[in-house]
């Protein structure tokens, strides 16, 4: 067992957990708690370890025996272990590093998301949830957005990132695929452009959700056509990740083959 909080791995752990600089130098990343764990395993993607707290759920045991039976490197920890590792205030007993290991590409993609300097984990992560559930084929970061593998995207992506594709590039690289691929792109913008229902997204598609203090940044915008999302109500704005969830189920109804029954 793991009793001391400067052991190798569980400092290494912290500095995964908190630092975007770690992560990219390692290309891996700390997930925590059964749920995303189950979703790494099912992804089938490389786990170079696992701690685990003493007292288990069944669930949580579970998991730990298959992680035995695959190979992986497993230590048991001291619950004050756990914690020190932990980014949560109560830790769930068991944290997984894992290397990222990015989907590949699609060949013909009918529809991208594209995040744009999207700052708010919570947002970027509950827009990487949407777009999973929702069957996007692709999701483009520009850089200067939050990092996806961060420990509170995860939480709020909820796995999403082990379902994706997705690739972290500069405004140009995420144009010139787009125009490479013949995506047509459109940008959220505020009272421009039609209605997001009149908009032709039916075709391959991407859409653009900008940042939440700044908006779509100007070369996207540039490249991009505007739709927006009518508010007769009386607010100024809505919140990025309610404002793509909209876009991104109406891509999908677009999409969805008319079903007169």
């Amino acid at each position: 067992m793991i009793t001391s909080t400067h052991n190798r791995k569980v400092r290494e752990i912290r500095q995964l957990q908190a630092q975007t600089k770690a992560r990219r130098k390692a290309s891996a990343f700390v997930v925590e708690g059964v749920r995303l764990c189950e979703e790494a395993v099912i992804a089938d993607w490389e786990i170079q370890y696992c701690l685990y707290a003493p007292d288990l759920p069944p669930r949580a045991q579970t998991l730990i025996e298959s992680l035995q039976e695959k190979g992986v490197s497993i230590d048991q920890a001291a619950d004050n272990v756990i914690k020190a590792a932990s980014d949560t205030q109560t830790p769930q007993g068991i944290l997984m590093v894992i290397t990222e290991t990015p989907l590949p590409m699609p060949e013909n993609p009918g529809f991208v998301l594209i995040l744009d300097k999207l700052q708010d984990p919570g947002n970027q992560g509950t827009l990487l949830r949407t777009a999973a559930a929702a069957g996007a084929d692709l999701v483009l970061i520009a850089e200067g957005s939050a990092d996806v593998f961060s420990p509170k995207v995860l939480r709020s992506g909820m796995g999403a990132q082990f379902r994706l594709p997705i690739r972290v590039w500069s405004e140009y690289e995420i144009i010139a695929y787009c125009r490479q691929n013949r995506v047509n792109m459109w940008a959220a913008i505020l009272d421009e452009g039609p209605p997001y229902t009149q908009a032709e997204l039916s075709i391959p598609s991407a859409v653009i959700i900008g940042s939440e203090a700044h908006g779509v940044s100007p070369d996207l915008r540039q490249a991009a056509q505007p739709l927006h999302i009518p508010m007769p109500g009386s607010v100024e704005s809505l919140n990025a990740a309610a404002a793509g969830a909209i876009l991104i189920y109406e891509v999908l109804r677009q999409k969805t083959p008319h079903n007169p029954q």
